[in-house]
């Protein structure tokens, strides 16, 4: 849009703020009080923001209170996930317009519900789409999409439902949750951590600095890559260590593990896990060598990052019966680290998801001005 620098450095800390007095966003912007009035009139002819009142300060003066107008419009989060898509519509200052849950093999759907539950002509200025997997440049070279075939299709018959000449974000799905935990779930006083998601398959969102770390070739933390077995007379081979780790191979082990005396072995890991919770010993056992793999993989984590903490998310590591077997693990076998559940849950990547759509959805409107994620 074409707005004076003024104006879109206004509206960056209007957006952020929610709603704000006029010393508010010259105090935000670094901006003189002349300068800020000039430019909220000239976001208010633009639609993009708007008075919603006022408030009395200790002088007794009234102040008009700013909020972002209806021009300001929306985005668009989605996670992509194994089983069941997310959709979350947000408007720029992250205020929860729509949301929507459904299978994974109905993502167009859920996604057109989604907009069309949005405000009747909002402008829809971003959307981030979560997926399993490292992104790429597509073959055109105009935009991204999912690297390898573990989220390409389901993704390309998600994009069908959204509207055509708006900006589409990838971001892999763990590090959208570790962006979660960093501002609202168990890291959320900490710069730095580890966010170690076990579930269907593994991955790590690294945290450094209170940004995200997504290396050379957006593959940071692809912990399915580390070369698995290693040790004489087995070569590794590729994503072994995810085939070990995920919630199929355990269980499989329940599985071959379990008894006749044991009862019924069980189908979930829910079910799994409440049996160990329970006391039951084979299912006490299979929980307990499955934190001990856990404290190992976060053992070879902490080796190279010696972040100071891990948070163990994801449909397995969010488990809390876990929490002292890899405690044990990582302290036989590497530095002093903290060891956490995640507090975001199920819900934590498409809430990463939006925090990063909002932040794109700012920068569309203001033509580049940056929004920390």
């Amino acid at each position: 849009m074409n707005l004076s620098e003024s104006a879109r450095a206004v509206f960056a800390v209007l957006a952020a703020s929610g709603t704000a007095t006029r010393p508010q966003l010259a105090a935000g912007a670094g901006l003189s009080k002349p300068t800020v009035s000039t430019a909220v009139a000239e976001l208010e002819g633009a639609g993009l923001a708007a008075c919603s009142g006022t408030v009395s300060g200790s002088t007794g003066r009234s102040a008009a209170v700013y909020a972002l107008g209806p021009a300001a419009g929306a985005v668009l989060a989605v996670d992509l996930g194994p089983t069941d898509t997310q959709v979350r519509g947000c408007a720029l200052d992250g205020t929860l317009l729509a949301r929507g849950t459904g299978p994974r093999a109905d993502s167009a759907d859920t996604v057109r519900a989604a907009l069309d539950a949005l405000p009747a002509g909002a402008p829809l200025r971003a959307v981030v789409v979560a997926v399993g997997d490292v992104t790429a440049r597509d073959r055109e070279g105009t935009g991204m999409r999912p690297a390898t075939e573990k989220a390409g299709p389901a993704f390309d018959a998600m994009a069908v439902a959204l509207p055509p000449d708006v900006p589409v974000h990838l971001e892999n799905n763990v590090n959208c949750a570790a962006l979660a935990e960093l501002h609202q779930g168990a890291a959320r006083d900490r710069d730095s951590f580890g966010y170690l998601r076990i579930g269907v398959g593994i991955g790590l969102g690294i945290v450094i600095g209170g940004r995200v770390l997504r290396g050379a070739n957006g593959a940071a933390g692809e912990l399915a890559r580390l070369p698995y077995p290693w040790d004489d007379g087995r070569e590794p081979r590729r994503e072994a260590l995810e085939e070990r780790m995920g919630s199929r191979s355990l269980l499989r082990r329940a599985a071959e593990a379990w008894q006749g005396a044991d009862g019924p072995c069980p189908r979930a890991p829910e079910r799994l896990f409440a049996l160990a919770e329970e006391g039951h010993p084979a299912a006490r056992a299979v929980v307990g060598h499955h934190a001990a793999d856990i404290g190992r993989l976060a053992a070879a984590v902490v080796a190279v990052l010696d972040p100071g903490l891990i948070v163990l998310g994801g449909a397995i590591g969010a488990f809390p019966q876990l929490l002292p077997g890899v405690r044990d693990e990582l302290a036989r076998l590497s530095w002093p680290t903290e060891v956490v559940s995640s507090m975001v849950g199920d819900s934590g990547t498409v809430a990463g998801a939006s925090r990063l759509a909002v932040a794109h959805g700012i920068e569309t409107v203001t033509g580049g001005v940056r929004v920390r994620h």
